[in-house]
């Protein structure tokens, strides 16, 4: 009769705060991304320094994974995470104390206790001290007996919380390696701008002292000298910007690596080349190759964990103290036995019956969590998919518009030699060459800045794609 115990509680307390989380069903992941189709093999995880393939971003990336604080505060989380992992194993085995204790006491005359202390021998022929002491050394253990699975299921929930903040730290990395590499790209664009500039600024000049020349002979006017002029210290101004923007991206740059504003050694861009590769694979490999999507999993498990823990504190908890030591009024005797033997064997069963609404809501809440974590996931899975649709289509239009201003840089570059020669000869106006000169510079300026997108969109591919990192 008594097996059936438990089972009469369980049905006394009332079933329907057992009943499974019901949660929305995601929908079902397509097999390829939106519009773009999948590569065979496309989905095998690089490392960063595999898509890159800098030097020198390899060292300021390593650097910032050594020194950054942000990535030090998420590593800080995971000790945290491990500690409540340790705290919650160790719950599950019996816990040893050793009690040491000295003091004294005296009881007043007048009392039930002081009179018959007075009365009383502590031992033959001697009574009771006035000021008793008490001189003790005990050894205490208290354990739960875990028979519900509570402090399992607490553990696995610590532990499953422990999982999701190593990802987390694996998501702060990625994010960590991709604004560094953003930043570099960026530095360098801000570097062929200001070249660019300053290269203007000098064949503006060349050039308005062309047309002065050309105006102290009779053949240009004062208008086109004020255009000219006009035009040179517009780009002047512009240069002075950009020197700004680039001490601005240097010492952004050096945030990120974990130290003070310091020169960056950067070489000179030579060439707009595409970077990164453009494979995405499956969703199912996205899973895998995201750490937020990881995180976000295992934050889902530790909920469920917490369900089932919150679920067992509805059945009776059985704990057991058992105690040893020795005591007395003097040190002395401590080592008399058995005379100064204590011990104490403690077992209790403990049920909740009436007023559970705390233990209610306490498991209201874990569903809740549980339901929230659950849409959580289903939402990083979804902005995932999204994010890797969207960089994908971004690096293969700005891989394909870095192509089309190559040409026209090459165009108008050739324009501009054209209209110097026909003004020289007289056979076009100076407006023409002011609009070829104006063309040719924005034509360059546009090529940096779309070299720039391309660079960063394949580091936003990069990081859609899950950062390389291994479980």
């Amino acid at each position: 009769m008594k097996r059936w115990v438990p089972s009469l509680m369980v049905f006394a307390l009332g079933c329907s705060a057992f009943d499974p989380v019901v949660i929305r069903e995601q929908e079902k992941l397509p097999d390829v991304f939106a519009g773009l189709e999948a590569q065979a093999g496309a989905g095998v995880r690089l490392e960063w320094n595999e898509w890159f393939q800098d030097p020198q971003l390899e060292a300021l990336v390593n650097q910032a994974l050594e020194h950054n604080q942000s990535l030090a505060m998420a590593v800080e989380r995971v000790e945290v995470a491990r500690a409540g992992v340790t705290r919650s194993t160790g719950a599950l085995f019996p816990r040893l104390d050793l009690g040491i204790g000295a003091g004294v006491r005296k009881y007043g005359l007048y009392t039930m206790d002081g009179a018959g202390n007075a009365t009383t021998d502590i031992l033959p022929n001697q009574r009771v001290p006035v000021n008793l002491g008490d001189f003790a050394l005990s050894l205490q253990t208290n354990w739960e007996a875990d028979v519900w699975g509570k402090l399992r299921n607490q553990k696995n929930a610590a532990s499953a919380q422990w999982l999701a903040s190593l990802e987390g730290v694996h998501f702060v990395a990625t994010s960590l390696v991709a604004e560094v590499a953003t930043a570099w790209f960026e530095l360098q664009a801000l570097d062929r701008t200001r070249e660019v500039l300053a290269r203007s600024v000098v064949q503006q000049h060349e050039a308005l002292e062309v047309v002065r020349t050309q105006r102290s002979v009779g053949r240009a006017s004062e208008l086109s000298v004020k255009q000219f002029e006009a035009q040179w210290l517009q780009t002047r101004a512009l240069e002075i910007e950009v020197a700004q923007q680039v001490l601005a991206a240097e010492n952004r740059l050096n945030v990120l690596l974990g130290r003070f504003p310091q020169p960056i050694t950067r070489p000179k861009l030579e060439q707009f080349e595409a970077a990164g590769r453009s494979g995405a694979g499956v969703p199912a490999e996205l899973l895998r190759n995201r750490p937020d999507v990881r995180e976000a999993e295992q934050r889902l498990a530790a909920t469920k964990f917490d369900v089932k823990s919150a679920q067992a504190a509805f059945f009776p908890s059985i704990n057991l103290s058992i105690g040893v030591g020795v005591q007395s009024f003097d040190p002395a005797y401590l080592v008399r036995l058995p005379e100064s033997l204590i011990y104490n064997l403690l077992g209790g069963l403990v049920a909740p019956l009436l007023n559970r609404s705390a233990i209610e809501a306490q498991l209201d809440g874990a569903k809740a969590f549980q339901r929230e974590a659950m849409y959580g996931y289903q939402r990083t899975v979804l902005e995932a998919y999204v994010e890797v649709v969207n960089s994908l289509a971004n690096h293969q239009s700005t891989g394909r518009a870095l192509e089309l201003k190559k040409e026209q840089q090459a165009a108008v570059t050739e324009m501009v030699s054209t209209a110097d020669s026909l003004y020289r000869a007289g056979k076009v106006s100076s407006l023409e060459v002011l609009i070829a000169q104006q063309n040719a510079m924005r034509g360059e300026l546009e090529l940096v800045e779309t070299w720039r997108r391309q660079q960063v969109a394949a580091v936003t591919l990069y990081k859609a794609l899950g950062g390389g990192w291994k479980r």
